[in-house]
Order: structure tokens, then sequence, then C-alpha cells
């Protein structure tokens, strides 16, 4: 038996990265729409209710109506848009924070992809976090680099016309301190405050860097780099997908530059952390287009269908 997936949002940046992911796979049926009535309610509609896994890959009010549309108890849900991070009734889908959040990703039928940013960021602070070794209420700040695919095709097109040499250099946004990852930042991570969060978006296409500065005096106990590195080091010990790399790596680059492509074409995530006797930095390195988009949702379709987590990936 193959199980049947449909991608809602196909032509998007990220339904094309899952389709180009599950067509290599022959362990399930790719359900394909007529392009010409991929925005026919009455055409999803069916497709959606014919399916085992739908991708939600659309922007938050659309993806909110394809819930709406389904009436089969059997279709489960896997939505890359914003629209259901912070639902209680929907799993999170970043598996490695802990058991109870994979377990509750293999047992529901509702499951939203974490955003890419917030991967980056959530990835370092929920374990500080639960570990009580970042407070709570401590004043976070992060600064993240990313390829402009993050952006979808409206942005793609932007940088790669001919009036592209505008973004020849990169852009700092989200400059008012609002940005559409912030709320999953905060309430995934168990903040009390909302983080200051610096986007910046670079003329390459895909490949992120998030970065989270903290002051040694701030946490409990004054940990030093090497605590807070065998902390994290311990806490994604047994992941295929999240490494911690070894204290002083970045050394071992060229200049001692850690740059934001290095996982590029992979559903890995690397994090770094470096510091000094005063401060510490913890950087996370990731495929916006992978970890950050398509490959955790595949990632989330093989956990809540059965299949080893690393199937396609």
């Amino acid at each position: 038996m193959k199980y049947k997936i449909y991608v809602d949002g196909s032509e998007g940046t990220t339904g094309l990265k899952i389709n180009e992911r599950l067509e290599k796979r022959d362990d399930i049926e790719i359900l394909k729409i007529d392009p010409e009535k991929r925005k026919d309610i009455n055409e999803r509609k069916k497709y959606i209710n014919n399916a085992d896994i739908v991708f939600l890959c659309l922007p938050d009010s659309a993806a909110k109506e394809a819930v709406a549309l389904t009436e089969n108890p059997s279709t489960k849900i896997i939505d890359a848009s914003t629209a259901h991070r912070v639902d209680n009734n929907w799993a999170y889908g970043f598996p490695e924070l802990s058991s109870k959040h994979r377990e509750k990703i293999q047992n529901s039928k509702r499951v939203a992809v974490p955003g890419c940013y917030a991967t980056g960021f959530i990835s370092i602070v929920h374990p500080l976090v639960s570990g009580n070794i970042l407070p709570k209420d401590y004043p976070v700040t992060c600064h993240a680099l990313s390829g402009y695919s993050g952006g979808g095709k409206k942005l793609i097109a932007q940088y790669e016309s001919s009036e592209g040499h505008k973004f020849e250099s990169p852009q700092l946004y989200a400059l008012g301190l609002s940005h559409k990852h912030i709320p999953e930042m905060t309430v995934i991570s168990g903040l009390k405050y909302q983080p200051i969060f610096s986007p910046i978006v670079c003329s390459y296409y895909k490949g992120m860097s998030v970065c989270i500065p903290l002051y040694r005096r701030l946490l409990p106990d004054n940990p030093s780099v090497e605590k807070i590195h065998e902390f994290i080091s311990d806490y994604y010990g047994n992941e295929k997908f999240i490494k911690v790399m070894p204290l002083g790596m970045e050394k071992e680059f060229p200049n001692s530059f850690l740059g934001a492509t290095r996982v590029n074409d992979t559903n890995n995530l690397e994090i770094y952390v470096t510091g000094n006797e005063d401060q510490i930095m913890l950087v996370a390195v990731l495929d916006n287009l992978g970890k950050g988009s398509s490959g955790a949702a595949i990632q989330n379709m093989n956990i809540m269908l059965g299949f080893d987590e690393d199937t396609g990936l």
C-alpha cells in the first residue's frame, strides 16, 4: 500500500521543494491536481479528502480555508504556513525538542511546520530555557541572515530581475521589530517576553545563520562556554539532523568565518557555541529551504506515517 500525498500550493517555493523530494520516492503516491484547477475550491476539497497526508504550502488565510475543507477524519495535515504554529490543538513540528514533541507529532492529524528563522532560534533557546540555564525573562536578542529564497516567489523574482543589483548588499528588514516568526519563537521557546529579532536578507539564494548572544553574568551560576556547549551537546546527542559542532571548530574555517550555506541541500542544522570570559554566542546554521521548510515538512510526514525519520532526506 502506498500512502496518498497531496501538496496544496505546489507552485510556491516550499511546495516545489516538497514535490521535488517526494518524486524521488516509490513508497508514496503523489496526487496531482490539474494546474488550471489548483485554485478551484471544490477540486481542492476533493483532493484534500482523498489524501492520507496533505501539505499546505499556502498563505495563512488559504491554509485555514483548506483545513475547513477537510471532512475526511483520516486525512492528516502538515501546514507550512504560520497559521497554526502556536495553536495548542496542533503539534509543533520540531521533533528534536523533546520526546513529547516527537510523540505528539506521531499521534497527531494536525502538524504545523516551524518557520525557518524560528527553527534556528528555538533549537538554541528552547533547550536552555527548559534546562533552567536561560531565565524565561532574559532580554533575548537575535540576529539572523538568510538567502533571498526565504522571501518566496515575489522576493526571488526581485533579486533575480534586472533590478536585482539594488539588493547587492545585505538588507535589514522588520525594523519595526515585528516579524511573523516572533510568536512561535517566544511561545515554543518558553520565553516570558518577545525577543528583539533583527533579520537580514542577503544576495545569495539559500542558507541561514541565526545568532543568539548572551551575557554570562545575567545567567544563573555564570556558566562557561564549555558548560553551555556540554549541555546542548548532550541535549541533541541522539539526534540525526541536529549536530552540535566541536568547540573551536570555527577556527578551522578560512579566516575563521562561519558561512550561512554550510549545510545547504540537507536537512541538517549545525549549532556552534563560542565566546569568551564575559559573553557567549550561539549560532545555528541551516538551509532555510531544508530544515527550515520542506525538509522539516517531510521529516514530520515520515514520523506521522511510521517511516524512518530520515527517509528521503
